[in-house]
């Protein structure tokens, strides 16, 4: 009697642990088109986020461009690839900016040089 006691309540015990879990509710079809909802209608699958607001493609990158970027989210955070091209790109227009700045720079450290070297006293 023991056994049957205990046998009836593992049973018991899964069944309402299915049940719970949603694993008897025949939506297995096989058929790929979404996924069975709780009152039973059939939800489509979702399509993956993508980066709709890219950086512009044809002008710098501006602070408001920086600002307004929202990088899509994944189950492990944000998309890699989307923040890998986002980060070249900022890294490459950094440089370039860099490059322009340090050429100004000697342009302007050249100007103020040729402007303050003594003159020569006229005769």
């Amino acid at each position: 009697m023991f056994w049957f006691l205990l046998i009836a309540m593992v049973v018991v015990v899964a069944a309402v642990t299915l049940a719970v879990v949603g694993g008897g509710d025949g939506g297995s079809d096989g058929g790929g088109d979404g996924h069975v909802g709780g009152d039973g209608t059939v939800l489509p699958d979702v399509a993956p986020e993508r980066l709709t607001d890219p950086l512009p493609e044809h002008r710098p990158v501006g602070r408001a461009d920086i600002e307004e970027l929202r990088l899509p989210m994944e189950v492990r955070g944000y998309r890699m690839a989307d923040v890998d091209d986002v980060l070249s790109r900022l890294g490459a227009e950094l440089a370039e900016r860099d490059a322009r700045i340090a050429e100004l720079e000697a342009a302007l450290a050249g100007a103020r040089t040729g402007r303050m070297s003594p003159q020569e006293p006229q005769q």
